[in-house]
């Protein structure tokens, strides 16, 4: 799902990863849409798929009634080379 909305903004997903409380996401993002307004649509967009499914385990680990916090943490990557970034992400733990 995370492809699927980066693709509908002219963004692309590099990498995905992450712990149980979060994940980790490598987003080439181009300067039309701005990071706050991704993250809202990737959020959105992820927590009502994954409520469609009704996973008993998911309903335990909601932020109120929210599926994600609304915090997030982003962060440029200008000239950082992709093979590290890539490296950090793929040691997080995958969720379930």
């Amino acid at each position: 799902m995370f492809v699927t909305v980066c693709l509908k903004f002219n963004s692309e997903l590099i990498d995905f990863d992450g712990e149980e409380a979060h994940v980790h996401l490598l987003i080439l993002n181009l300067p039309k849409l701005s990071v706050s307004e991704l993250v809202f649509r990737l959020k959105g967009t992820s927590s009502m798929s994954i409520r469609k499914r009704k996973y008993l385990t998911i309903r335990t680990k909601l932020w109120g009634k929210a599926l994600w916090s609304s915090s997030y943490f982003a962060s440029s990557c200008t000239g950082a080379p992709i093979s590290i970034i890539r490296q950090y992400i793929d040691r997080q733990k995958t969720p379930d």
